[in-house]
């Protein structure tokens, strides 16, 4: 048994890799249609459905489950817990399966990862999950006492990109104070101050709208919606997240479509688009405040920043504050591996889900 494999369910794609030791040996975006989707009603209902693919993707590489040491999924919206890996228990599936803090496609890594693994007796881990909360208390404060403000945030990326830069400047991560923007089908921007996420926008409720999502919303308006009578839960929770933010205006999720469009002439996605990067910019100012202005550098990361028609927008508005640094995609795969690869060979010893959960 010489190989991990790692998953990373997105909202329209599985990323799958195989790992040896420390070297990516095969990796694989695994699309999923909207079409597909949508015969699903819940995320967790698209379980047996992705498993499947997996399943099948590495019968078709030519590779065996007895072939691996470990599974090791992206975490999902759990209850919030100490950054680390983490053992997939009975109890962590439970809370998957519930979405304890919200339906999300991150919550299938979990599941997806204990039902391989337990398929040849192998262990099953989850890193950094979405849920990871390391706010400031200051930072939970909403406004309105019935409710608290929640981390719920691209941890996997954010982390490992942090230490990334931390490697890159030759300097400790917990000596550094960064911004980082992680730009997917949902956006998180984060200011990270001794290692510690400390501030951070729900990237499913808040911030900057993204290519699937509206972010944060006119409250006034929305309670006006819920209201009318036109709207039920069901029909108008697509509207906030999977049918919102670019593709609502355009009528894709795809940035570089988007950009076709713009190229061609259609000046709508083209104010759909910028008005996105100006939601990001402002978000990333705000940031800057948390940090009392000290920003060492900020940080644009995840799929959309391989856009340099995006990146060049936001940096245009935020490098007054501090250096940009542009590192597209995600370091998700790699940071998923080496935390099975703590545990399996030290320094680390997996944490256990019901013992640390707050």
């Amino acid at each position: 048994m010489n190989y991990i494999l790692t998953i990373n369910p997105g909202s329209t794609s599985t990323k799958v890799a195989i790992f040896k030791g420390k070297e990516n040996v095969l990796q694989k975006n695994l699309d999923h249609s909207t079409e597909e989707l949508d015969k699903f009603e819940e995320i967790t209902d698209q379980y047996e459905y992705r498993k499947k693919i997996i399943l099948n993707w590495i019968k078709d590489e030519n590779y065996s489950l007895n072939q691996f040491r470990a599974v090791v999924g992206r975490g999902g919206l759990l209850k919030p817990m100490p950054s680390g890996t983490y053992e997939v228990t009975n109890e962590m599936v439970k809370d998957l399966k519930v979405g304890i803090q919200g339906k999300h496609a991150s919550n299938l890594g979990g599941l997806l990862a204990k039902a391989i693994g337990d398929e040849v007796d192998i262990p099953s881990f989850i890193v950094d999950p979405v849920a990871v909360d390391e706010f400031e208390d200051i930072a939970r404060i909403s406004g309105m006492p019935d409710i608290k403000r929640k981390s719920l945030v691209h941890a996997l990326n954010v982390k490992a990109i942090a230490y990334r830069i931390a490697n890159e400047k030759n300097k400790k991560v917990e000596d550094l104070s960064l911004i980082i923007a992680h730009l997917g089908g949902g956006i998180s921007i984060v200011p990270l101050k001794d290692g510690k996420m400390i501030d951070a926008n729900n990237a499913n409720e808040m911030g900057p709208f993204s290519p699937e999502r509206a972010g944060g919303l006119p409250v006034g308006d929305i309670m006006k919606m819920c209201y009318s009578g036109e709207y039920t839960y069901k029909t108008l929770k697509p509207k906030l997240r999977g049918k919102a933010g670019l593709v609502a205006y355009t009528g894709t999720n795809d940035v570089r479509e988007v950009i076709k469009l713009i190229e061609a002439g259609n000046e709508d996605a083209k104010m759909a688009l910028d008005a996105m990067c100006y939601q990001i910019a402002k978000e990333i100012g705000k940031m800057a405040t948390v940090l009392k202005g000290n920003v060492d550098a900020i940080v644009l990361t995840g799929g959309v920043a391989y856009s340099k028609y995006v990146t060049d927008y936001i940096t245009k508005h935020v490098e007054f504050i501090s250096e940009v640094i542009v590192k597209p995609g995600e370091d998700e795969m790699i940071a998923l591996n080496e935390g099975a690869l703590r545990v399996i060979e030290g320094p680390e010893v997996a944490k256990i889900y019901e013992n640390e959960v707050k």
